[in-house]
């Protein structure tokens, strides 16, 4: 007859690998459409800039309205140009951008 102690590591052992399986499954599945990867677009890292130069190198910002949905089409980013990368990011409410322009982008 097995010990107890056996059974228990025996129990955490198939614990841990299913617990892995999962996870493995959740991190090679596809971004959800409204999460979906642009082409281009860059994500704005912390800490974000407290001071930016006035360079005009525009980029079109992914601006996250605050709105959340929980059917489509919801209205959870705009965009909007601003005169550099740097500007962009330094928007607390911008998740990243794209370079040009967002008229170049049909935005």
């Amino acid at each position: 007859m097995p010990s107890i102690n056996y059974l228990r590591a025996a129990k955490l052992s198939l614990l841990l690998l299913v617990a892995g399986a999962l996870l493995s499954a959740c991190a090679s599945s596809k971004p959800a459409s409204d999460t979906a990867v642009v082409e281009g677009f860059k994500t704005c890292e912390a800490p974000r800039p407290e001071m930016c130069t006035r360079e005009y190198k525009p980029v079109c910002g992914h601006v996250d309205t605050g709105i959340r949905c929980v059917t489509t089409p919801c209205p959870s980013k705009r965009h909007q140009t601003y005169g550099n990368a740097c500007s962009a990011c330094a928007d607390e409410k911008v998740m990243g951008f794209e370079l040009g322009d967002c008229a170049s982008y049909g935005k």
